[in-house]
């Protein structure tokens, strides 16, 4: 497996498990030119049927696009075994996609409850690297009501997923996690909310420090963003940080187009998957 040429169009999609036209699921496109990803548009799916869609979008001849995706593409190996649920990727998932939300909920509950405090969870191997929720969290966020929505959809359209589902080589989706890129850039400093009421001058402030990081290309990828002033005016007033977290999927994703193997660790578990970029 390597990065295929073809692929000009990157993305990073910010995600969510019930999308609105307040607050839908975030497209950010663009195009690397050496060290340098420059944002061409940006795009809101106000329904999970518009993202459904979006995946089934026929692609040009030569083209093709390589996303970073903030959603969880699997569950960790030690969960799965417990569960008794198949071990090999397609079949859990296609397992999971069954299941109703309340099921997951019950389910994974139950796996919680069984064990001792400061272990509730199952971790995957890539969640301590990339400093992400486990997969199987139910709430704050709900990452496994997000993996329930928007694995299958990717799936049915014949996305490749690497190191876990072969597919369309023109469609490539990569599990991304912004929270990852933006700690490297301002550190454990919050630049984001959906509360109003805390949607402070430090959080915008933060967020611009984060995008004037991001232009001098002042992290661990050696990539520079380029934007015009009318998208970083746009970027820095979105206070939910939605537009934002598209963007360091973005670049999550024009990292991955310059690495053998999209930068997959050759450890990783083709169960449980792995985090773009993380160690």
């Amino acid at each position: 497996m390597s990065s295929p040429s073809v692929i000009k169009t990157l993305v990073g999609v910010d995600f969510s498990s019930a999308p609105t036209r307040r607050k839908p699921i975030r497209l950010a496109f663009g195009q690397r030119q050496g060290a340098v990803v420059r944002l061409e548009t940006q795009r809101g799916l106000e329904s999970l049927a518009a993202y459904e869609e979006w995946l089934r979008e026929p692609v040009v001849p030569g083209g093709g696009w390589l996303g970073g995706f903030d959603l969880p593409f699997s569950l960790s190996r030690e969960l799965v075994e417990t569960l008794g649920w198949p071990t090999a990727w397609a079949p859990l998932m296609a397992h999971y996609a069954s299941l109703t939300r309340a099921e997951i909920r019950e389910t994974f509950a139950a796996f919680c409850a069984a064990r001792p405090v400061g272990s509730k969870f199952a971790h995957r191997a890539c969640d301590g690297p990339a400093g992400a929720s486990p997969s199987m969290k139910w709430v704050n966020p709900p990452v496994a009501y997000m993996m329930h929505a928007g694995v299958p959809p990717l799936v049915a359209a014949g996305v490749s997923l690497p190191g876990l589902h072969a597919g369309d080589p023109a469609r490539v989706a990569l599990e991304a996690y912004p929270g990852l890129l933006a700690r490297e850039l301002i550190g454990n400093r919050s630049y984001k909310s959906d509360d109003k009421a805390r949607q402070t001058p430090e959080r915008l402030i933060a967020r611009k420090d984060m995008i004037d990081a991001l232009e001098q290309g002042r992290s661990r990828l050696g990539l520079r963003l380029k934007l015009s002033h009318a998208q970083r005016d746009e970027l820095a007033d979105d206070a939910s940080g939605d537009k934002l977290d598209a963007v360091l999927c973005l670049m999550q994703a024009a990292w991955a187009s310059t690495q053998p193997d999209y930068g997959m660790p050759k450890d990783a578990d083709p169960l449980e998957g792995w985090i773009v970029s993380a160690a």
